[in-house]
């Protein structure tokens, strides 16, 4: 079935599909739901019931079952009701434990799948969203799903199983006037289903802007350092009042529409009740209706009409409901357009020889990026790409990780091109240490070791550190290897996380070993200290290293220079600058030959 007929399939079906292995668990929790309002409707009966025997006293019901003694009667009606009790009570109990323990396992199950299919989603898809809108699906909107399992799906069964039984016992008791306690009935279904309908599109823009609020939240805590040095805080303040306006604004509009189901509920259900009052009352006042009959009607008209007032509230959590579960499954729905391939490729028998040939890219905009590009990593080689800002280099580098496909031409991997091969044996045999570190909210040991599966010895971890010159700063920290480094390595320098990043690389051992601008933003002694670190783990192993400080790749056996996504240049160092070309041009900036030839003319 298609990506669009699903999404334009009701919700409610939707979920249930996705829920099919629950359906053993929905039907028992249904089935107490069942038990236990029928068991709770019982006491107006039993109130008939006893009115029947003090007015009838030996022509009561049980009187005419063989039991004439009045007090043996109030008896058995006494037992009887605290079996009545004991029952509704033990079902109440067991529906409420199966209802909200299915909350609970469906909840966990959508927000794990959902958090497992994002992870799985290529890198183009995180760059059209906001980190607040998957925030606000993956937790705002499946809490809201779980909140309406909880209590709203057991009134549902419960209200339709009291319009069932109240029905049959009064066409029972008096099917000359149980047809007066069904006249609202009707009215209120095709209002609940009308309100439904109204109410829908409401609470879908309620979401939305909830999903607005939480990517303003998520954007502006994570530039708070920005925010303060350019004293914003009034500014995102204000932002974050007219998105909240917006929202209250939305909630408003469904909270008026809402409001108004009930009261009109209310005055269906009071036609109803004194439809049964007035003409069960001529019936009993005619003698056509037994007292203890007649009570019951009065009694279970309130019964069967006063739940529906619930109809309101629960439609309100059911909409919500609905509307998050559109987000979720829609969520849920999204293919990725980097599919894995078939072929296995183990870590033990990578070479490391990575080739892009006659490669192109371009985005789903249509911008090109890559243009007829080949490369050649050799196995154990050092290769550098180098170029102006803008010329592909990371492009490159998303390529080899297979972020992206290519449009046009190949990225292979020991001669297997890369859409073959599964992405973890991919990503498992490349080592990627980014100019943009990214260290996790946790300890120095949890970052260094991430990734590797399994306890990791400590020696291993502080062999690591040592490699990446690392050691040493960490000593100093407050509690070594278990000081908390905060969210990104916030308390941590920028040479500090860099190489943090280097001996979770080192941990690592990946046969290919991605350098992306990894001494861009340090000082010199501090690049110093990483180059030491990388000439140490590059060897014997392939490495490809993005650079703009050339002097960090004067050494490279091959260095390939890019302009606009196209191979330029290609050679050793001594060989371009000869050349004359891009990079010796670049070279001679860098080193301040053309500024002192300037200066002199």
């Amino acid at each position: 079935m298609s990506t669009a007929k699903v999404k334009n399939r009701h919700p409610f079906i939707r979920l249930l599909n996705y829920a099919s292995v629950y359906k053993r668990r929905v039907a028992l929790a249904t089935l107490y739901s069942v038990l236990g309002k029928i068991f709770d409707i019982m006491p107006p009966v039993l109130i008939g019931m006893a009115v029947d025997i003090v007015v009838q006293r030996g022509d009561s019901l049980l009187g005419r079952l063989g039991i004439r003694d009045l007090s043996a009667q109030l008896i058995i009606l006494g037992l009887v009701t605290l079996i009545v009790w004991t029952l509704e009570s033990v079902f109440g109990y067991i529906q409420r434990i199966y209802w909200r323990n299915l909350a609970q396992s469906l909840q966990h199950d959508l927000r794990v799948d959902a958090y497992d299919h994002v992870q799985h989603l290529e890198m183009a898809y995180f760059e059209d969203q906001s980190t607040g809108g998957l925030m606000s699906v993956l937790n705002d909107d499946i809490n809201q799903l779980e909140r309406f399992l909880d209590i709203g799906a057991s009134d549902v069964v419960q209200i339709l199983t009291t319009v069932i039984v109240i029905g049959g016992i009064f066409f029972f008791v008096a099917p000359s006037v149980a047809w007066m306690a069904a006249v609202p009935i009707p009215l209120i279904i095709w209002g609940s289903f009308r309100f439904q309908e109204m109410l829908g599109p409401r609470y879908s823009a309620v979401r939305e802007q909830v999903s607005m609020i939480n990517h303003h939240l998520a954007n502006s805590l994570s530039g708070i350092a920005t925010i303060k040095s350019f004293t914003a805080e009034d500014y995102e303040a204000e932002r974050l009042r007219i998105e909240s306006d917006e929202y209250v604004e939305r909630n408003r509009r469904a909270i008026r529409l809402s409001s108004a189901f009930t009261p009109l509920i209310r005055m269906a259900i009071v036609c109803g009740f004194i439809a049964i009052t007035v003409a069960g009352g001529q019936l009993a006042l005619s003698g056509a209706l037994d007292i203890g009959a007649y009570s019951v009607l009065i009694f279970m008209t309130q019964r069967l009409l006063w739940p529906l007032t619930k109809l309101g509230e629960t439609f309100d959590q059911y909409q919500r409901a609905m509307a998050s579960t559109n987000r979720i499954l829609d969520l849920l729905g999204i293919k990725s357009n980097v599919i894995d391939g078939g072929k296995r490729l183990p870590l033990d028998q990578v070479r490391g020889h990575m080739r892009l040939d006659e490669a192109e890219f371009a985005y789903s905009d249509g911008r090109e990026i890559i243009r007829g590009l080949t490369l050649d990593v050799p196995a154990g080689d050092t290769v550098a790409i180098v170029g102006a800002t803008g010329a592909g280099k990371s492009t490159v580098i998303k390529l080899l990780l297979r972020y992206y496909d290519v449009t046009g031409g190949s990225v292979t991997l020991d001669g297997i091109e890369l859409r073959d091969l599964k992405q973890e044996d991919i990503r498992s045999a490349i080592g990627l240490v980014s100019q943009d570190v990214f260290l996790f909210h946790g300890t120095v040991r949890e970052n260094i070791a991430y990734g590797r599966n399994g306890d990791i010895p400590d020696e291993l971890i502080r062999e690591a550190a040592m490699i990446a010159e690392a050691h040493e700063f960490i000593a100093e920290l407050p509690q070594g290897y278990d000081t908390i480094v905060g969210e990104r390595g916030q308390k941590l320098s920028g040479g500090q996380r860099q190489r943090l990043s280097i001996a979770r690389a080192v941990l690592k051992d990946p046969p290919i070993l991605i350098l992306d601008e990894a001494t861009s933003s340090v000082d010199n002694e501090t690049e110093a200290a990483i180059q030491r670190s990388l000439e140490r783990i590059v060897v014997g192993r392939t490495t490809i290293v993005i650079a703009h400080r050339l002097s960090t790749v004067r050494n490279a056996d091959m260095i390939y220079v890019l302009a606009d996504g196209q191979l330029l240049e290609s050679g050793h160092h001594d060989d371009l600058v000869l050349l004359n070309g891009l990079y010796a041009s670049l070279w001679r900036v860098q080193t301040g030959e053309l500024v002192l030839a300037q200066a002199i003319h």
